[in-house]
């Protein structure tokens, strides 16, 4: 299957669709991401924190698919967002895949309290220039995460990935990205273990197209832009949440679906003003 792809601020091609990989680990996990690449992902994303890039250098060995076809994203975690560690950090994370670059390089979230992720920014775009990192991105950046990287580095991220799903459909960052040239990510695509996939909205409209609510929720991101990041480990489920290409939803679907957003509607109330992952 042949994803569509995105050019990038700085000139990555990004698939249209990835893989996410939060708590895909072991043999298991490589068996799973395996399984994933040749059903057709091409875009991995992983975290230091996931304690998985180990397992995702391994399948991207035992898959079969040459290594400059895949897009291997990380992340740095926040306990590590100091220059020095931060450097140390890329390195490690390429000791671990077993990789000579990475592809998308991302720092996971700002924690504004400890007041370090511009220094961690500075340290990614350096990687970048000395070939360590193909692109530079942010994760889970409010817009005066994004405007002080910005304005104190004269780089702008290529990526922002974001909690984004119906309940949160994060439409004022959104707008931010768009008017920045800055291409969003969703994690929690279908909204995690929530009650989303039963919602009768997304039910209706998944049979009006032969699909299923994840499908429509999927798609729902991709007619927007945004490139969803869902996980899943059983190939059936794999190749469902690629089978997206082949229907659109209609405006009224559109708005149907806003019907659902909350002002509450982050999972688990992860706000990244205050919110620190270490």
């Amino acid at each position: 299957m042949t994803i569509p792809c995105y050019t990038l601020n700085d000139g990555l091609e990004l698939p249209a669709v990835g893989f996410g990989t939060w708590l895909v680990n072991g043999a298991g996990g490589v068996d799973a991401l395996v399984s994933g690449i040749r059903q057709g992902y091409r875009l991995i994303d992983s975290a230091f924190n996931y304690e998985n890039e180990g397992a995702v250098g391994q399948a991207i060995r035992k898959a079969g698919v040459p290594r400059e076809e895949l897009v291997v994203t990380s992340k740095l975690p926040g306990r590590r967002q100091e220059y020095g560690q931060a450097v140390r950090t890329v390195e490690e994370s390429l000791y671990r895949m077993g990789l000579d670059y990475i592809d998308l390089y991302l720092i996971h979230w700002p924690l504004p309290r400890l007041g370090l992720y511009v220094q961690a920014w500075q340290a990614l775009v350096d990687l970048k220039k000395k070939g360590l990192i193909r692109s530079v991105g942010v994760s889970n950046f409010l817009t005066e995460h994004l405007d002080r990287i910005i304005g104190e580095t004269g780089v702008t991220p290529s990526v922002n990935q974001i909690e984004r799903h119906p309940y949160w459909p994060a439409d004022d960052l959104m707008d931010v990205c768009a008017e920045r040239g800055i291409r969003v990510e969703a994690w929690s695509p279908l909204g995690r273990a929530s009650t989303l996939r039963d919602e009768p909205v997304l039910l209706e409209i998944g049979r009006a197209h032969g699909k299923t609510s994840a499908q429509v929720m999927l798609r729902w991101h991709v007619q927007a832009g945004v490139v969803p990041l869902p996980k899943a480990a059983d190939p059936g489920r794999q190749g469902d949440n690629l089978d997206l290409f082949d229907f659109e939803l209609t405006d009224d679907e559109v708005a149907r679906i806003a019907t659902l957003a909350r002002p509450d509607g982050r999972l688990q109330g992860q706000d990244p003003a205050t919110y620190e992952e270490f």
